[in-house]
């Protein structure tokens, strides 16, 4: 095993300024997947399991969701919740037991509530209650990407360590390109961040600025303006 004494944050830029590997890519459709964007995770003011990274996170999802629905491609939101009994978080929910604890984001809690920074349009994006990491484990987002017969999967929200990474492998794992913009994950530790970061980028997607996923949005808009999709 390699050592060093170098930080997660300083081994991320050197695999960011140095790729050792070629990208997957942009596909022709993509889908828009923000991953748990609730309360519990974006509220640092309000609650200890919330966490950020870039301030403008919030920013860039909507930025990105309104580009998304421009082309008329799905956007989709995840968020968890759970019974009073926490038996749907099953053996993930028996590590602690404490109000910030997992199985205790109850169905209407304030927890559980979207941000309400977010811009959603609850009569066109998609909205799926999840119980485990992956935003497709046990949900219907599979059957929807079928449907929209998209070969790219754009992922923000939290956490870096914990749901983005486990959807970008399953999305991989289908067969899809996945793009993670830099901006718009966040975690509670800038280790954990940044070093998922780097296995991301070097195993699973690509990890790329925001504002290039934003530049190539816009030029699939542009087309489609001039009749070329």
């Amino acid at each position: 095993m390699e050592s060093s004494d170098k930080t997660a944050r300083q081994i991320y830029q050197d695999v960011k300024n140095n790729p050792a590997r070629k990208r997957f890519g942009f596909g022709s459709k993509a889908v828009l997947v923000n991953i748990d964007l609730q309360k519990a995770y974006t509220r640092t003011d309000l609650f200890t399991t919330a966490y950020e990274t870039d301030p403008r996170q919030l920013d860039y999802v909507n930025q990105l969701a309104s580009c998304f629905r421009a082309l008329d491609w799905p956007v989709v939101w995840t968020h968890v919740a759970y019974m009073d009994s926490g038996e749907d978080a099953g053996i993930w929910g028996t590590r602690t037991d404490t109000p910030d604890s997992l199985q205790n984001i109850k169905f209407n809690s304030e927890r559980s509530e979207f941000d309400d920074r977010l811009d959603i349009d609850r009569q066109r994006d998609v909205i799926y209650l999840k119980k485990m990491p992956s935003a497709f484990f046990e949900t219907q987002l599979q059957s929807l990407l079928v449907w929209h017969r998209v070969d790219t999967v754009v992922l923000t929200g939290g956490s870096t360590s914990g749901c983005i990474r486990a959807t970008a492998v399953e999305s991989l794992s289908r067969g899809y390109r996945t793009i993670v913009p830099e901006q718009c994950v966040a975690d509670k530790h800038e280790s954990y961040h940044f070093a998922n970061l780097t296995d991301l980028s070097l195993k699973y997607a690509d990890v790329v600025e925001v504002e290039e996923v934003l530049d190539w949005l816009g030029q699939q808009q542009r087309e489609k303006v001039s009749g070329r999709q």
